[in-house]
């Protein structure tokens, strides 16, 4: 089903780009701030870590545009057990597709679907690096909500948004806990030939 929903996503941005006025590529960079909600109130605390990848700006109209993105993400959780830290750390090929509404000021308004591929999973408390992604589903759908603001000019901006993870990605045998990525994106980029 996962799988499927990620085809169709593709699908219709290639759609899209075929009809659209003009389509700007670019790179991206910045600051993540992850955490895990876990249904069983277990408390984790935000990780930080990096994003990074290539986007695709294809205008629809003068104020309508879908931004699909390729990113690596560092995400994960961490929490304190006696004094010590111990970090979930995830790594994730994440996919947003953005609909974004552009003013005329360079200001954007974006929110869109997301699938996220993981890459690796381990847990590190300090001395050693487990292997846990054998635990963990190998897709996470998500919704990403966000604003931004590009300096037309030179093509320079910035962004910041949300995350929500929507579906459970613990995989654990007969375990009734259920896990969501959650995560704040603050970030730069650069467009191409932007107009």
């Amino acid at each position: 089903m996962k799988f499927q929903l990620s085809a169709v996503l593709i699908a219709m941005v290639f759609a899209t780009a075929v009809q659209a006025q003009h389509v700007n590529i670019g790179i991206k960079a910045g600051l993540n701030l992850y955490n895990i909600k876990y249904n069983n109130d277990v408390e984790y605390d935000m990780k930080p870590g990096l994003h990074a990848g290539l986007l695709g700006h294809i205008h629809i109209t003068k104020n309508f545009a879908v931004q699909p993105e390729l990113l690596f993400s560092s995400q994960g959780a961490k929490y304190k057990t006696g004094g010590e830290t111990t970090k979930l750390n995830l790594n994730y090929l994440n996919v947003p597709i953005l609909l974004q509404y552009m003013f005329d000021n360079g200001f954007r308004i974006e929110a869109g679907p997301q699938v996220g591929f993981l890459l690796t999973a381990k847990v590190d408390d300090g001395t050693t690096k487990t292997d846990v992604k054998s635990d963990l589903k190998p897709l996470d759908v998500g919704l990403g909500l966000g604003i931004g603001y590009i300096h037309v000019p030179s093509g320079f901006g910035v962004d910041a948004r949300y995350n929500l993870g929507l579906s459970n990605i613990n995989d654990e045998d007969n375990s009734s806990v259920k896990a969501n990525n959650r995560g704040f994106q603050v970030g730069v980029f650069y467009q191409f030939k932007h107009k």
